[in-house]
């Protein structure tokens, strides 16, 4: 009897403490949801951008989150939080995207998007579009209206028509930003792609990415923003992912869905796998870049082995941070 007793009394001493509140616990709150951006990897440092364009590029990064922190709160979608938010960036010249695309070679404007969702593993891809306003928005009706995954060219652009998606005249992309950037040839590529890649409050995950790829690039060269697994990977058991960089590199290790693979297969931590792919694999590779990533349970990780990316994030809890430099 007194042994039974000992052993009752312990029991219900294991049962208070795990009700009781757990500090650990706490900081490991899954958030409601979650949301993460980039506007490109490359050689961004306080040396070679001013206060003032440091504080336009700051405000429209945090305007983007709080874009996507108002469809979140409200019960969207991962994918209507994505899109939108890479709309907003789209739509501005500051960065390698949509208005602001940069030319290739030949002085024309090439552009590429891709959306995946973590429910499904449905996704979309446009590639080597000119007359699409919001390619991430083509990429989308691609995965949502069509039995096909990735379109090109004219084709892309017909269907995109047909769709309802915005169509603009080739020179609705000029800036003289990115035309300067041309003719200073081939001193430096710019990197400016955009990402986002969300967590809803129905738990599903979201990636999207968009790109005008790389300065001077050959006419008709696709990189890595419309691949779906290097550009672009989202999978609820897992992780969603938006890369930027070095296209040709991204495509040929698979960069996304690698990030996800060690998650899935070795048991690994997105930081961990997020970590060894950009700062270990990548690099040994002389593979500039960076990913944005969050897993299913809100965990954020933004990897890069440049000197800056543009990246910020938003949760739940109103937590709101934009950063620029490799320091922050």
């Amino acid at each position: 009897m007194k042994f039974n007793l000992i052993i009752l009394l312990i029991a219900a001493m294991l049962v208070s403490s795990c009700n009781e509140p757990s500090s650990t616990a706490k900081e490991t709150t899954k958030p409601e949801y979650a949301l993460v951006i980039h506007g490109g990897a490359g050689y961004i440092t306080k040396d070679n951008i001013s206060p003032s364009k440091e504080k336009i590029y700051v405000t429209k990064l945090r305007d983007v989150l709080q874009l996507g922190d108002s469809i979140l709160k409200n019960g969207g979608t991962s994918l209507d939080a994505v899109e939108q938010c890479i709309n907003m960036m789209e739509d501005s010249p500051l960065f390698n995207a949509g208005k602001g695309a940069v030319f290739t070679e030949t002085g024309e404007n090439e552009m590429d998007a891709s959306i995946m969702s973590g429910i499904d593993n449905n996704a979309g891809a446009v590639a080597g579009v000119k007359t699409i306003k919001n390619p991430i928005s083509a990429a989308r009706k691609v995965m949502e209206e069509s039995k096909h995954v990735m379109l090109a060219g004219v084709g892309a652009e017909s269907f995109a028509d047909s769709m309802g998606v915005k169509m603009v005249e080739p020179e609705y992309f000029f800036t003289e930003k990115s035309w300067k950037s041309l003719q200073n040839i081939r001193k430096s590529d710019k990197h400016g792609t955009v990402g986002c890649v969300a967590l809803d409050k129905y738990g599903n995950l979201a990636a999207g990415t968009s790109t005008g790829g790389m300065t001077n690039k050959m006419r008709g060269r696709i990189g890595d923003s419309p691949v779906i697994g290097a550009g672009t990977y989202a999978d609820n058991t897992t992780c969603a992912v938006s890369s930027t960089g070095h296209g040709e590199y991204f495509i040929r290790n698979v960069v996304a869905y690698d990030i996800t693979a060690l998650m899935k297969y070795k048991g690994q931590s997105l930081e961990e796998a997020a970590q060894f792919v950009i700062m270990e694999k990548l690099k040994s590779l002389n593979a500039n870049g960076g990913i944005i990533a969050i897993d299913k349970d809100g965990n954020i990780s933004m990897p890069f082995n440049t000197p800056g990316m543009f990246r910020g994030f938003v949760l739940s809890d109103g937590n709101m941070e934009v950063m620029l430099y490799q320091e922050e």
